[in-house]
């Protein structure tokens, strides 16, 4: 869970709930390290792939009407703007 907790920037204990959810929901696998029984290792889920794609679907949809609205000039500055104050680190927001 150490990794996850890092990677999304929350505690330990909120990414082994987060991930007990996902794992109940039918959304991720859990299987147990090969290596390191302290450890698990986890997957997506055949639906868990399913929702990722409807997202990143989605998000590209938005933005692609954002570029219809406002026209790439206007976007690509939007771009520009919110990557100048939006904080590094593993996850980016889609645009």
């Amino acid at each position: 869970m150490v990794d996850v907790a890092n990677h999304l920037g929350i505690s330990k204990q909120a990414a082994s709930q987060l991930v007990e959810l996902l794992v109940q929901r039918g959304y991720v696998k859990r299987t147990q390290h090969p290596t390191d029984a302290r450890s698990s290792v986890l997957s997506l889920t055949p639906n868990g792939w399913a929702c990722t794609k409807a997202a990143e679907e989605s998000a590209a949809q938005t933005i692609a009407l954002w570029e219809r609205t406002v026209g790439r000039a206007n976007m690509e500055s939007l771009t520009s703007t919110l990557h100048s104050v939006v904080a590094p680190g593993p996850i980016r927001p889609a645009w």
